[in-house]
């Protein structure tokens, strides 16, 4: 039986990330092209990812996601930074004869680099392929109660995973990628809807899994210089001012991704976990939505929904680049 549905296939679109050690350094440059982001960080960055074999998780994550999918449509995966690129997917899509497709992007908020960047993307890959189909990207989903009943539960298992005498005080701490203030500032059509839907998405699941319990937002994962402005505190910083105040646990809830990124499991596993070992904190970190049945059965919904419309030109604008 044929779908019903307004598309003929689903495009996952994702970030990408390197699948060997040979792989890190070019993905790298891919990432920051264009940008001026100075070698010595390139070099402390690929340090991270050798330090894992040169592996990032992402990319095997994506493959799980689409594995547990079950949508009645042909399923394509393209990346921004690495292979399967996006515009090699599209070239293969428009070989298959897909005519219109739906784009489900693995970042669930408004921002320049978690939204327009990604529609750029699209429509770049769209161009270098004459006849490509028609791609529509899906909403948003940060508030979806499939987003948010996945990141309770695993937020659930994080604190049950603390020692018992530590699960009563532990406070939750959301964190989300760090960006710069300007950008921050002009997210979605009227400004601040980067910080403001996570800090949604960090209510509803702090409701859902102990509504009287304290939480913050915070940041990791900043790249950019000094002299630039990016949102804050970061999450380490934020670990020694909550000792300072006498939080001696805490849950550390990754809001802001949806797999695990070298950022998660390198900022929060590694230099997180080191920070509150070194405080004598209790921390455990909650998994990322990755492929809980409910963040799976949320793109069969998303799919399901009428069409979104696609944001206006003048929504999460880029950001003015500084000469290197």
């Amino acid at each position: 039986m044929g779908s019903t549905l307004p598309y003929d296939a689903l495009l996952v679109v994702s970030f990408g990330g390197p699948e060997k050690p040979d792989d890190v350094m070019p993905f790298l440059e891919n990432v920051v092209r264009g940008r001026g982001v100075p070698r010595e960080r390139l070099l402390e960055v690929e340090a991270h990812y050798q330090g894992f074999g040169g592996v990032s998780p992402i990319n095997q994550q994506c493959r799980d996601l689409i594995e547990a999918l079950d949508v009645d449509l042909p399923v394509y995966w393209g990346n921004r930074n690495w292979h399967p690129f996006l515009e090699d997917t599209v070239r293969q899509m428009k070989a298959d004869g897909v005519r219109k497709a739906a784009a489900f992007v693995t970042a669930a908020y408004s921002s320049y680099s978690s939204c327009r960047q990604y529609l750029d993307d699209i429509d770049r890959a769209r161009a270098a392929v004459p006849g490509a189909p028609e791609i529509v990207k899906l909403r948003h989903y940060y508030d979806h109660p499939g987003f948010i009943a996945a990141m309770a539960d695993h937020t659930r298992a994080a604190l049950e995973a603390l020692p018992p005498a530590d699960r009563d005080g532990a406070r939750f701490v959301f964190t989300a990628h760090s960006i710069p203030v300007s950008m921050a500032r002009t997210a979605g059509p009227a400004g601040g809807a980067y910080e403001a839907q996570l800090r949604k998405a960090a209510a509803l699941v702090t409701e859902q899994v102990d509504a009287g319990r304290s939480w913050d937002l915070v940041w990791q994962s900043r790249s950019g210089p000094p002299s630039v402005p990016w949102l804050e505190p970061d999450v380490c910083d934020h670990l020694e001012a909550l000792y300072e105040d006498g939080v001696r646990s805490v849950v550390v809830v990754p809001i802001g991704f949806v797999s695990d990124h070298m950022e998660v499991v390198y900022d929060l596993d590694i230099e997180a976990a080191t920070m509150a070992d070194k405080l004598g904190m209790a921390l455990s970190r909650a998994a990322t939505a990755g492929t809980h049945p409910r963040f799976v059965s949320m793109v069969s919904e998303l799919l399901a929904e009428p069409e979104p419309v696609r944001c206006a030109a003048t929504c999460c604008p880029a950001p003015v680049r500084r000469p290197s």
